[in-house]
């Protein structure tokens, strides 16, 4: 019985640590960010998600994979891993936080302002949107 006890008082706090090092893993943009806003118009947004899935396709999915999960081939390795760009997370960021983050990376994640231009990185942000 005590032996029993031990067991899910550990569990219990190896789950409690898991779960404190992965809030404070959660990468956060700066506050500027949240105040960038997106330049592609509305009207233009249908192209936009055209050209950011062509893009997307080329150098994001090999590690966020086809449908933006983070189960790429590319990202298995990686620590940590590629985020899930599905999850109400990433959803509940703005656009601003999602440029800033595809623009600056983090870790293994490029940094994309040297590759990207700017609308292209803007086009990716606008296609991330559409991911279900």
């Amino acid at each position: 019985m005590k032996r029993q006890l031990l067991y899910i008082v550990l569990s219990l706090a190896l789950v409690s640590f898991i779960g404190i090092t992965t809030q404070e893993d959660r990468w956060k943009a700066p506050k500027g960010a949240k105040e960038l806003k997106n330049p592609i118009k509305a009207s233009k947004r249908t192209e936009s998600v055209k050209r950011g899935a062509k893009i997307f396709k080329t150098r994001c999915m090999i590690c966020h994979g086809a449908q933006g999960k983070g189960d790429g081939i590319g990202g298995k390795a990686l620590t940590p891993k590629p985020q899930n760009l599905t999850l109400k997370m990433v959803k509940s960021q703005t656009d601003g936080e999602i440029f800033w983050k595809i623009t600056n990376g983090r870790n293994d994640m490029i940094k994309w302002r040297p590759i990207l231009s700017e609308e292209q990185r803007w086009d990716v942000v606008n296609y991330v949107r559409t991911l279900k």
